[in-house]
């Protein structure tokens, strides 16, 4: 436990290791699933792989002897499962000297990991295995004597009382798993981005569902993935330049990372978008003396727009893009954050 407290950020890190593998598996770019419901029955199966293979990878772990990593010169196995609690123990984890050569050559740690999407909640935790914290069950007959309880692969899960001892990292169950936008969305407003399509044609549009995401999402950041996922094609930072351009006649402007756009979320009280990540939102001309969070360019001020108030909408400003001297000129000291 004092190797991951001692790792950089390693929560964050974490957190995002497993949200990046239900991700990899979804493959929203070319599948345009969202859910982890939509994964087969295979590759739920291999979810756990491969959350193994990017903690793994996250964090530089090297390999184990004779399980998956070696931490601080000792064999520590990770195990995943969907269900908390239901992680499956193989025999070479821990000493018994009923498995004969199957049996492990000491009684190992296990880092046990688990999320639920539905609810954004994940949790790691260590624990040591031991055949005495693992699953017995009554046999059948009359003696009834308590025998191990193997599943057909012969591994075991832990006993109801093994699992109270587990060691949970970062003080137990977790609730901020990195957001699967497109599941916490209204049903009806899913359902109009990723149909959406350019009049008269039957077939939706990869472009235009990316303009329909920031149309209806606004106000929140919008990720990387969520925009290759939605156009279904390669170059998620071009999908949302080409929106920027064509939301900007509807007063919506899409801001990004770079030049001018953090300040401008800052000015407008928004979430400021990092690399990979862009946040939309409707502007409306304001007065100077306007009370709202706002900016100016080039002599006029901006705000964030509401209801009615955007009815007939303005087009939104161009906002600069940070090259030389165009900054100064067309911000200067009216930028208002």
């Amino acid at each position: 436990m004092e190797w991951f407290y001692s790792q950089p950020e390693a929560r964050e890190r974490f957190r995002w290791a497993l949200r990046d593998s239900l991700d990899e598996l979804l493959d929203g770019q070319r599948t345009g699933r969202w859910a982890y419901q939509h994964l087969t029955k295979t590759e739920k199966t291999y979810l756990g792989t491969a959350v193994e293979v990017n903690l793994t990878k996250e964090f530089a772990i090297d390999n184990g002897a004779d399980l998956d990593w070696s931490i601080a010169g000792l064999d520590i196995d990770c195990k995943f499962s969907k269900d908390l609690g239901g992680w499956e123990i193989p025999m070479e984890m821990y000493l018994c000297a009923d498995h004969g050569e199957r049996s492990g050559r000491a009684d190992h740690a296990a880092v046990v990991t688990w999320m639920d999407d539905d609810t954004s909640r994940w949790a790691a935790g260590i624990v040591r295995i031991t055949d005495e914290r693992l699953r017995w069950k009554r046999a059948l007959g009359a003696n009834g004597d308590l025998v191990r309880a193997y599943n057909r692969d012969n591994k075991r899960k832990l006993s109801d009382a093994a699992q109270s001892g587990v060691y949970w990292l970062w003080g137990g169950l977790q609730r901020d798993l990195p957001t699967n936008l497109l599941r916490d969305l209204h049903p009806e407003t899913r359902e109009r981005i990723l149909t959406a399509r350019l009049p008269g044609r039957r077939s939706s549009s990869g472009q235009q569902r990316v303009n329909q995401l920031f149309r209806d999402v606004q106000d929140r950041l919008i990720g990387r993935q969520v925009v290759l996922t939605v156009g279904q094609q390669d170059d998620a930072p071009k999908r949302a330049r080409d929106a920027r351009i064509k939301l900007r006649p509807e007063g919506i402007v899409v801001l990004g990372h770079q030049g001018s756009h953090p300040h401008a979320a800052r000015a407008l009280r928004l979430p400021e978008p990092t690399k990979g990540e862009w946040i939309s939102t409707s502007l409306v001309p304001v007065s100077s003396d306007d009370d709202r969070p706002k900016f100016s360019l080039d002599g006029q001020f901006w705000a964030r727009g509401c209801g009615e108030e955007q009815l007939p909408p303005v087009p939104a400003p161009d906002l600069p893009d940070g090259r030389e001297g165009l900054w100064a000129h067309r911000f200067g000291a009216g930028f208002n954050a």
